[in-house]
């Protein structure tokens, strides 16, 4: 039985497990880098060999209980994706469980945040990335990566950290306000608290791994110079828990460089670091 982490079965069953993690390891759309649908594979290796003790929180979050979900996969086409995954999500969405998601590409994440804004009135949905992601259809369709976040921005309460590249179709959709470009992450943290004040009590996050720099992070598909670094991130969201509720998160974009091994422990921390925080401090 594979495992997160490689820990014990019996943490890792349906019935023992606080939390679910669903793989949809799709890359159907990417335009440049490909190797999203490999992230997942390189994610649980990686993970097999992290130590499951967190220092900061002083707690072992494995022991909630972790189970894997049987990956969504084998889509005919983006349109399909959309509805298999938002499908799925509404169907965990009743168990009660915490349920996280890992990609695959930022495609993804579009059928996720539906069922969750259907579940949760006045939903938060916190995006970490690079790219604006607000086209509302690239390459003839509305469910491409590039269109990632485009829905969330005309039916969520969307707050957008990290940006740093858009198209200038994109500038209808985006809202300035409710937006932290990189460069004023760069100049000091009172941005952390600025977007914590436009975030409602529930929160959804959906963390492409490309807003961290690419001298940290090199392996997805569209790296952008100007990221942000480990420490960064961490505290953010860290804050982000300890004040609004939380309510289940994704990380997209991880596409696996052959010879370089440590994207894919960053990656496996992040995820472990997030529940920490969750099971740790989270509302």
């Amino acid at each position: 039985m594979k495992t997160f982490a490689g820990i014990e079965s019996e943490l890792a069953t349906y019935e023992s497990s606080r939390i679910l993690l669903q793989p949809v390891p799709y890359d159907g759309t990417s335009t440049w880098g490909k190797g999203a649908d490999r992230g997942f594979d390189e994610f649980i290796v990686a993970s097999e060999n992290m130590e499951v003790y967190d220092i900061e929180t002083d707690s072992e979050v494995y022991r909630r209980g972790i189970h894997l979900l049987p990956e969504l996969k084998g889509f005919a086409s983006p349109e399909d994706m959309y509805e298999a995954v938002y499908r799925r999500t509404t169907e965990l969405l009743a168990s009660g469980k915490f349920l996280t998601f890992f990609g695959g590409e930022h495609s993804i994440s579009i059928g996720i945040i539906e069922a969750f804004r259907e579940h949760y009135p006045d939903l938060t949905v916190l995006q970490l990335d690079a790219h604006a992601d607000l086209r509302k259809e690239y390459l003839g369709t509305e469910f491409n990566h590039a269109c990632a976040l485009h829905k969330a921005s005309m039916n969520t309460n969307l707050v957008q950290v990290g940006i740093r590249s858009m198209d200038s179709c994109e500038t209808e959709y985006i809202n300035k306000q409710k937006c932290v470009f990189a460069d004023e992450i760069a100049r000091d943290n009172a941005w952390m608290e600025k977007s914590l004040g436009l975030m409602t009590d529930r929160v959804y996050i959906t963390l492409d791994l490309d807003v961290l720099d690419p001298s940290v992070m090199p392996a997805t598909g569209t790296p952008e110079p100007g990221g942000i670094n480990w420490y960064t991130l961490i505290s953010y969201l860290k804050m982000v828990f300890q004040n609004r509720e939380v309510v289940g998160f994704d990380i997209v974009e991880f596409a696996p460089v052959d010879g370089l091994s440590h994207p894919g422990f960053l990656v496996s921390k992040l995820y472990y670091k997030l529940l920490s925080y969750k099971f740790s401090y989270g509302r």
